[in-house]
């Protein structure tokens, strides 16, 4: 009887999403309107339409585009600490910096007590901090995108 467990490396290598499959996704990620192969050759620089549509094809049979009037548009996003608001990449981070900056707000102008002890100083500080680690968190997932 035949083994039926398969590995990463039986796997044929299309079912990756790397290299340019996944510069064209993310290129795709950031249109705002559905986007024709031409474009996709054209904006990556890609060599032939031929490429490109490899390339988009690939991504249609990973189920993370599909196909429109106009064009393709991403169907599926799979990039980590993002979500979508209609076709804008948004990182999970910007929920922290609201949050942060909010509660940063109000300690300032609402909280503050007629002379700052140290709590008050401990907590404007620990709420700037993770103002910064929450901008600098959502600055680099926006770099991957």
């Amino acid at each position: 009887m035949p083994d039926e467990r398969t590995n990463e490396a039986d796997e044929p290598s299309d079912t990756r999403l790397t290299g340019t499959s996944y510069k064209v996704y993310r290129f795709m990620l950031k249109q705002t309107a559905p986007v024709g192969i031409s474009e996709v050759q054209r904006e990556m620089s890609l060599s032939s339409p031929s490429v490109a549509q490899y390339h988009i094809r690939k991504l249609v049979r990973l189920g993370l585009v599909r196909e429109e009037q106009g064009g393709y548009v991403v169907d599926k996003v799979v990039l980590e600490n993002v979500f979508r608001i209609r076709r804008v990449s948004v990182p999970v981070q910007t929920a922290y910096v609201a949050f942060f900056s909010v509660t940063f707000f109000i300690l300032l102008v609402f909280l503050r007590p007629a002379t700052i002890n140290s709590l008050y100083f401990f907590a404007v500080v620990v709420n700037a901090a993770a103002i910064a680690v929450s901008l600098y968190e959502a600055g680099k997932t926006l770099k991957r995108l």
